[in-house]
This record gives structure tokens, C-alpha cells and sequence, in this order.
């Protein structure tokens, strides 16, 4: 950062030009206004003179003499009007006398007096150096009005610009990974707006690094689980432990453990690529009807298998929306199958179309804060992973996200078979 770009500077600068324009302005009004009336108080004055001097007119010469010594060393020429308008005195006062046409006025710089047989003129008080005394007043006046306005700047700029350089620092020491810094909230009201705003970022920072830190944890648990069991079976067939009719057994049991580390790795990658701009969303007319009616068919069977009950809601007519039919795929089986792994034997899963989608369980249901943070990464498998069979802490929020990117919304509340709904809906057109 430059001296030039410093809020200091700036803040100087700026005091610096208010300054300047103000006494400026206030030096132009003001001398407008002593000009004003200075030529007032000039032609009143040279008024009073000519009624005297037209008064003595009838004075001999040597009267009339000094008379006109008088009025020069006031600066006033005396210029003579005879019977037949012939006009007597200084060349340039004859013009400006001729010039208001035989009556009083002003003429350039000079005031005129006409009186019977005789009139006055006399330089303006701006001619007289009254205006340049002001030019030169107004000139102080604003270069102490700079002075004092670059003292108050500077002061009032570093005054504003302290607190902003220590929120600086503690954001520059927060990149640092630091989150026990707290930012200054005093000084104006927008300094200080600046200052909540940056401990607010460090508060949510601190949040957001726990929870990730609770959801790698819980990812790094599911990951070991299916690895202990694929890496224990695969020695046991390599050691020659397992051999004979346990061999097929053993190898199911690799590929489901296999599989699992699969769809983990699968809905993480997912997850991430969510944020990315380059995520595929081909959106075309898709029969809902059509779609639910295909999923049914693969998790009625797997239900069915589980002991669980799987039942189908749908209209008597298709349903048409503009959609990605393989990312909406994806979103149901990852609602269907967290309703399955939650749902006892004998207990309903329910797929539903009407104006919305639909997955409802009969399993143990949610909290009202579980609720308001089901659609959060991992938040209900840090709190369920001890008391109920719990997935990988991203399913959820992969289909939040995914619902997202097609432009729908989806919510979490209780249903009617006793555990938790989940509702999807999608923009029509």
C-alpha cells in the first residue's frame, strides 16, 4: 500500500479540498458583499459631495479653486456643466460624464454625480485597492484554512485507520490458521461494523474447521471399517485360513465391504463436485411417474429382502417436470436407502408422487433439531453413530446438494408412519 492510497491520505486530502472550497466560497461571497456595499457607502458619500459643491457653485474663481484641490485630494474630479451642455474638467471624467448620458450612474470603474452645472467622479473603492486587499485576505484566510484542515485530516485519518490496520493484522495472523485473535470494535460506527464482521468470520471459521474436523473423523471410521474387514478376509485367503466351502462366503463378504468403501468414495467425490462449476446438470422433460415407478421396482425387492415393508404412491397420470432424470435417480436412492437402513422389519418405507416427491419411514424418526440440521454434513452421524444404524455422515447432504443444483428444494419433518419424511420439490416448466 502506497502513502497515496492510505485511508490517511485520503481521508487528509479530502479535509484539505473541503477546506479550500469553502473558504473560497465564503472569501467570493463575502467580497462580493464588502464590494456591494463599499460602492454604496462610495456613491452615497460622492452624492452628498455634489449637493454640497452644486450648492457653491456661485463662489468666485478662487472658491471654485479650491474647491477642485479639495476634491482632488479625495480622489474626486470635478468637471464643470455649462448652459449649453459644454462640459469643463479631467478628459476621462468628461467621457464617463458624457457617458451616463447627464445623469448619475457608474461607468466602468468610476461612480458619476450630476448635479445643475456641475458633476463629480470618483474611482471605485475597487480601483482604490479595496479589492486587492481582500484578494490578499482571502489568501490567508485560505491558506490557514489548508493548514488547519491538513493537521485535522492527518489526525482524524490516522484516528480512523488505527482500528482498520489491527483488524488487518488479525485477519493477515487468521490465514495463518490462528483463531484466537479477536478484531477492535471501538472507533466509528463502520470501523467498527468492520471489526464484528471480521470476529464474526473467525467465530464461523472456528465453527465450520470443528465440524470438518468431526466429519473427517467419522469419514476416516467409515473407511476403516470395510478396509479392516477386506484387508483381515483377503490375509485369511492368502494365509490359507479360509479354504474349501468358506471361500465364496469370504468373497462376498470382500465385495459388500468393497462395495461400501465404493459408495463412500463415490458420494465424497460427488459431494465435492457439487461446488464445481463444471457440474454436469442435463436438464430435459422427465416423466416422474415413469422414474419413481422404475426405483420402486430395484428397492421393493430390497425391502422385501430386509423384511420391511415398501409401499408406492402414485398418480393415475404422468408428471411431468424439466429435470436430470439420472441425478433425481440418484437423490431417491440415496433418501430410499437411508429410510431403509433406519426402518425395523415389519415396519413401512413409503415412496410417494404427488406435487412433490416423498420418501417416509417407519423407523425411530428425528428430534426437531435434527430437523433444522439433517441436510448438514455429518451432523447426525456424530450424534447417532452409538445408538442406531448410521451411513457414511454425507448421504444427506449429497441429496441437499443435488436437489440444489436442479433447482428444487427439499425438507425434513415427521411422518405419518412414525419416523422421518423427507420432501423433494421441483420447479415446473
Amino acid at each position: 500500500m502506497t502513502a497515496r492510497t492510505s485511508l490517511a491520505f485520503r481521508v487528509t486530502a479530502l479535509c484539505l479540498a473541503v477546506a479550500g472550497v469553502a473558504v473560497v466560497v465564503a472569501g467570493l461571497v463575502s467580497a462580493r458583499s464588502v464590494l456591494a456595499a463599499s460602492r454604496e457607502v462610495s456613491r452615497e458619500a460622492l452624492a452628498d459631495q455634489a449637493d454640497v459643491v452644486a450648492g457653491q457653485l456661485d463662489v468666485g474663481r478662487p472658491g471654485r479653486l479650491r474647491v477642485v484641490e479639495v476634491l482632488r485630494g479625495q480622489g474626486i474630479d470635478l468637471v464643470l456643466i455649462g448652459p449649453d451642455g459644454g462640459l469643463t474638467g479631467d478628459p476621462r471624467a468628461v467621457r464617463a460624464v458624457r457617458a451616463v448620458g447627464g445623469s448619475s450612474g457608474r461607468v466602468g470603474t468610476r461612480l458619476v454625480e450630476v448635479r445643475p452645472g456641475v458633476a463629480l467622479v470618483q474611482e471605485t473603492a475597487v480601483a482604490n485597492g479595496l479589492g486587492r486587499r481582500l484578494a490578499r485576505d482571502i489568501a490567508v484566510a485560505l491558506g490557514i484554512g489548508l493548514l488547519v484542515a491538513a493537521v485535522a485530516g492527518l489526525l482524524l485519518g490516522k484516528l480512523v485507520a488505527r482500528p482498520l490496520r489491527r483488524t488487518a493484522a488479525v485477519a493477515r495472523t487468521m490465514s495463518g490458521g490462528r483463531r484466537d485473535l479477536r478484531a477492535p470494535e471501538h472507533g466509528p460506527a463502520e470501523v467498527a461494523e468492520v471489526g464484528g464482521a471480521v470476529n464474526a468470520l473467525v467465530d464461523a471459521l472456528a465453527r465450520s474447521e470443528a465440524r470438518q474436523r468431526e466429519f473427517l473423523l467419522s469419514v476416516s471410521h467409515e473407511l476403516r471399517t470395510p478396509l479392516t474387514a477386506v484387508s483381515g478376509f483377503a490375509e485369511s485367503l492368502a494365509d490359507g485360513v479360509v479354504s474349501g466351502p468358506e471361500v465364496p462366503a469370504v468373497g462376498r463378504t470382500i465385495s459388500e465391504e468393497a462395495g461400501r468403501l465404493d459408495r463412500l468414495v463415490s458420494d465424497l467425490l460427488d459431494l465435492a463436485r457439487l461446488g464445481a462449476d463444471d457440474f454436469r446438470v442435463d436438464l430435459a422433460p422427465v416423466d416422474l411417474a415413469a422414474l419413481v415407478a422404475a426405483a420402486a421396482e430395484v428397492w421393493r425387492a430390497r425391502c422385501a429382502a430386509k423384511g420391511v415393508e415398501f409401499r408406492l404412491e402414485l398418480p393415475a397420470g404422468p408428471v411431468v417436470r424439466t429435470t436430470d432424470a439420472r441425478r433425481l435417480r440418484q437423490v431417491l436412492d440415496g433418501l430410499l436407502e437411508n429410510a431403509l437402513r433406519l426402518t425395523p422389519a415389519g415396519r413401512p418405507v413409503v415412496l410417494a408422487l404427488g406435487e412433490v416427491l416423498q420418501v417416509r419411514d417407519g423407523g425411530p424418526g428425528l428430534s426437531e433439531d435434527d430437523y433444522r440440521v439433517a441436510f448438514r454434513k455429518g451432523a447426525l452421524h456424530a450424534k447417532y453413530e452409538r445408538s442406531r444404524p448410521v451411513g457414511t455422515g454425507v448421504g444427506l447432504a449429497l441429496v441437499h446438494g443435488l436437489v440444489t443444483r436442479l433447482g428444487g428444494t427439499i425438507g425434513a419433518g415427521p411422518a405419518p408412519e412414525g419416523g422421518a419424511a423427507f420432501t423433494v420439490e421441483l420447479p415446473r416448466g
